[in-house]
């Protein structure tokens, strides 16, 4: 097979989203198709693993054939299979991994697993090759992390959350100011309009190491709103979200900038789906313009979950030998070390 016929089809269930693509070379994309739960989990302020199960099995094979059909395209024409084994809600993978091994052996197709995460950092391998080493900042509803890669396929996390997430505290605070989910998306379109004047914690921002904590955070703009209505007196959602946004993003900007520098990386590459945040991006964008490094952030379209993200990782462990055998099963706990660790099977 000549790499320029290399096509994946790639699928994605870790939580709420049904999704499927097909990624030629690892770099272009195909087919891309996305099946949303938010309007079922809207209601219950969060996801609900059980729905998102049901769900999925419900959407997963019209979400095959409308992605084969966009792509023009029979199983035949498929070189492997990737899909996500974790980390996730084991119900929601283990409907993607079922699915995956059923079309890898009816159709004798290769299979890979693929880390979440590292489908989310190769997300911006879809606008433009990757330069070594380069510093991955992820920063999504389960994970925050800063990531450093030397070469391809290898992850060294350098540094990461404490506690909550940065999305996890953004939907908690969205929900305490009466906003429903997904809360992250509506934060920041308030923080655009408001101001500062909370001047919230910045937590560990000048600590040594590049671990972050939202937790203590996320407590004090609980508080501030509970002791404001107390007074009796009236809270800004507007100042509020841009207090909170404030805080988070200096963290994640300070500490970013602290580890590029230390490593000399050439790429600073943005992920997850609070990549999609404007405040995030205009903060990271400004701090970096007149540095010696290039900043990549998806189109938000590839930050929140995909499988084209998925099929652009699967490409580079499929071109190193890396196949899963027919034993593959959902890891929800799956860290991205031990992801990178595994051996060519």
């Amino acid at each position: 097979m000549e790499k320029n016929n290399q096509m994946i089809l790639a699928i994605e269930t870790s939580c709420d989203e049904t999704a499927m693509a097909i990624i030629k070379n690892g770099q272009e994309v195909v087919a891309n198709v996305v099946a949303s739960q938010i309007e079922s989990h809207k209601r219950f302020g969060g996801v609900v693993p059980e729905i998102a199960s049901r769900h999925h099995i419900e959407q997963i094979t019209v979400v095959l054939e409308e992605t084969l059909k966009k792509a023009n395209m029979t199983m035949d024409d498929i070189d492997a299979i990737g899909v996500t084994e974790g980390p996730g809600l084991v119900g929601a993978l283990l409907i993607g991994v079922t699915a995956a091994k059923s079309l890898a052996f009816a159709y004798q197709k290769p299979l890979i697993g693929v880390h979440h995460i590292a489908g989310h950092i190769y997300a911006n391998r879809l606008l433009k090759e990757f330069q070594f080493p380069l510093l991955s900042l992820v920063v999504s509803g389960g994970h925050t992390e800063l990531i450093l890669m030397r070469e391809h396929g290898k992850f060294e996390v350098i540094g990461e959350t404490r506690d909550d997430a940065a999305g996890e505290a953004y939907d908690k605070v969205a929900k305490s100011i009466g906003l429903t989910y997904p809360g992250g998306p509506q934060i920041d379109k308030l923080a655009q309009v408001g101001e500062d004047t909370y001047h919230f914690p910045r937590a560990l921002m000048d600590d040594e190491s590049y671990d972050f904590s939202f937790s203590g955070l996320k407590t004090a703009v609980i508080n501030t709103i509970h002791n404001t209505k107390q007074k009796g007196e009236e809270v800004s959602n507007e100042n509020i979200a841009a207090s909170f946004q404030a805080s988070v993003v200096d963290v994640l900007v300070s500490k970013t900038y602290r580890a590029v520098k230390e490593h000399d990386v050439k790429q600073l590459i943005v992920a997850g789906g609070v990549a999609a945040n404007q405040g995030l991006r205009a903060k990271l964008e400004d701090t970096f313009k007149q540095e010696d490094v290039e900043v990549m952030i998806p189109p938000i379209q590839y930050c929140t979950d995909n499988a084209a993200m998925i099929g652009a990782a699967a490409s580079i462990a499929f071109e190193q030998g890396h196949r899963a055998s027919f034993d593959l099963n959902a890891n929800p706990s799956l860290s991205l070390e031990r992801y990178a660790k595994r051996s060519v099977k």
